[in-house]
């Protein structure tokens, strides 16, 4: 998936949300919609949006649905975001060579 995609997902508050519980741990969607201001069916819908991001899985156990955390979706976007911090590490590196050339001449 591409970081677009889990730009997209994570945008909305309601999803934010849940992907942050997620983190504390699996849970089903009555867990989640407990804790949520929207209702069950809604919180399906964001956790439909959130698997096609790649940011959650699924698991059944016994009667229960379990959602978990995938942290391995947000490696796109890690990497987007690397790139630019990448970028400025090399502008900064660039301009303190520029300082010290300035200082030396």
């Amino acid at each position: 998936m591409t970081y677009g995609n889990v730009l997209h997902a994570l945008a909305d508050p309601t999803r934010r949300h849940i992907f942050e519980a997620l983190n504390k741990g699996p849970c089903s969607v009555g867990d989640l919609a407990a804790r949520q201001p929207v209702s069950r069916p809604a919180v399906s819908q964001h956790l439909k949006v959130l698997m096609a991001a790649n940011l959650v899985s699924v698991q059944t156990q016994g009667t229960r649905r379990l959602y978990y955390l995938r942290r391995e979706g947000l490696e796109g976007l890690r990497q987007w975001l690397d790139g630019f911090w990448d970028d400025a590490l090399a502008s900064f590196g660039a301009e303190v060579a520029r300082q010290v050339s300035a200082d030396d001449g």
